[in-house]
């Protein structure tokens, strides 16, 4: 299989700016890059284009100070990632929006492009002894966000009390035929076959309890558009769920699709709210929902 994470070339000259007041990187990228919206703006900062005193900086709200030279590249500067761009890091944490088709961590087929591996090189960038450490995981082609811990510590504290810590996650499903319920609950005990399969009990205690709620967003007679939000977080769990619904996620061959318009996976993880495991603030990471799937369901 060819690798559609290609790296980016190009040797536009970088734009330098000086800093003359004490203020954070966002609104000062605002105050100087009049011509580009604010989101336009937050992909600049997220896909590792701007510098600080020449170090790549990613934090919306990195302070900056008098004196300091912001530098900003038409190009990647230097994460030096594919199929994912950093939302948010400190030294605890890193957020990143994942795109489809790139793996969390190693398969017996791909063990170098994916999210961890690129992360552990890019931390290490900073010092040789930097480590990664996974927090949750996305199948290869759910898109969305992800969390990764800096230290075991991190990745214990939310391992140990998850359920607690994250307060909640969102994810979008585009999927096959027109939904009528507005908004409903599912609720079953997951099990796996031997082939890796999940499927659904809806004997109590046979299997692992999971609850999914959805929101009907659009649909057309062949496809809709629904928010999904979880309780719990089994396996395969939403895509399982709406199999039982139904109504597959297209592109879901393994759970049942017939379709694939969009070319992928309909499913995209768009929010997570949770304590922050050291600073105990509540914080919260967003990504858009991709393009196409408004578009099948409108």
């Amino acid at each position: 299989m060819k690798n559609k994470y290609k790296k980016q070339t190009g040797k536009a000259e970088p734009k330098q700016y000086a800093v003359h007041e004490k203020t954070t990187l966002l609104p000062y990228l605002q105050k100087v890059l009049t011509n580009r919206s604010r989101n336009a703006v937050k992909s600049i900062l997220s896909r590792g284009q701007v510098a600080v005193d020449g170090e790549t900086v990613t934090q919306h709200n990195h302070p900056l100070e008098s004196g300091q030279t912001l530098t900003i590249s038409k190009h990647n500067r230097g994460t030096g990632l594919q199929g994912m761009t950093i939302l948010f890091e400190d030294k605890d944490l890193i957020v990143i929006n994942k795109e489809s088709g790139l793996l969390s961590m190693a398969s017996s087929q791909e063990k170098t492009m994916t999210a961890y591996r690129q992360l552990s090189d890019y931390v290490k960038t900073k010092h040789p002894k930097n480590r990664i450490y996974i927090v949750h995981r996305l199948d290869r082609d759910t898109s969305g966000v992800m969390i990764f811990a800096k230290s075991e510590q991190v990745k214990y504290k939310f391992q140990e009390d998850w359920k607690s810590m994250v307060k909640e996650r969102v994810y979008i499903a585009l999927v096959e035929g027109k939904v009528t319920k507005t908004e409903g609950t599912i609720t079953s005990w997951l099990n796996e076959t031997k082939t890796h399969v999940m499927y659904s009990s809806n004997q109590p205690n046979k299997g692992k309890k999971a609850v999914t709620h959805y929101k009907l967003l659009q649909s057309t007679t062949s496809f809709s558009l629904l928010e999904l939000r979880l309780d719990t977080g089994r396996k395969n769990q939403i895509r399982v769920h709406m199999q039982d619904m139904g109504h597959p996620i297209v592109g879901d061959k393994k759970y049942g699709a017939t379709q694939n318009p969009i070319g992928r996976l309909g499913l995209h993880a768009k929010e997570i709210t949770f304590i922050h495991p050291i600073s105990k603030s509540t914080v919260h990471f967003e990504s858009n929902t991709p393009k196409a799937f408004w578009d099948k369901a409108n």
